[in-house]
């Protein structure tokens, strides 16, 4: 991907990621994308953290996807009235796998991982990953800090292409519910400054 943002520029810019608070389904394993479960009580609890773990970070740019847990999250956070909500955003589409774990899915479709396989009715990696590199174009172009609320999936590919890795690699990058990863440059390479980080941030 190319930029057109000078080199003080580009080290300024972040993309600060942030999965949503645990739901029923997240927690049991089961694929969520367009059903919109909402969030636990644990899963509120740990979105209401978010609120302080964020306190005195600065933003330029806010956005939410449009799912109802991400939203959620974002509003107990404290940042609802700031946020843009975009469809880029929005979780993996699993197709006929939607409200299934795993193990169900290999039932029919053996070694299946969304990574590596594509289901009926599904999402292609392709489209995922062209989606996720608009969101990183936004980021990049709004320079500053981009807070970005989104999924356990869409946030690893979102982290993989960030690196220049391609959408299959975003398997590597394991993350919890209500993690906040910080991407970001070294001098002009793109970098993942934290990952999957659910403690304490510094400003």
């Amino acid at each position: 991907m190319t930029d057109l943002l000078s080199d003080e520029e580009l080290a300024r810019a972040q993309l600060w990621l942030v999965r949503h608070g645990e739901t029923e389904w997240s927690a049991s394993g089961r694929h969520t994308s367009h059903t919109d479960v909402p969030l636990t009580a644990r899963g509120r609890a740990l979105a209401a953290e978010l609120r302080e773990r964020l306190a005195g970070v600065e933003f330029d740019l806010v956005l939410s996807s449009p799912l109802g847990r991400a939203r959620e999250t974002c509003r107990l956070a404290g940042f609802g009235s700031r946020a843009e909500v975009t469809a880029d955003l929005r979780e993996w589409d699993y197709g006929s796998g939607e409200g299934l774990t795993t193990a169900q899915i290999r039932e029919t479709s053996p070694g299946w991982t969304v990574w590596t396989h594509d289901l009926p009715g599904g999402e292609p990696g392709v489209e995922v990953g062209a989606r996720a590199d608009r969101v990183i174009a936004r980021a990049r172009a709004a320079g500053g800090r981009t807070l970005a609320f989104s999924h356990g999936h869409m946030s690893r590919v979102i982290g993989a292409r960030w690196i220049d890795l391609l959408v299959p690699d975003g398997a590597r990058l394991r993350l919890d519910t209500a993690a906040v990863s910080v991407l970001g440059w070294e001098r002009d390479t793109p970098v993942l400054h934290r990952w999957n980080d659910t403690g304490p941030l510094p400003p």
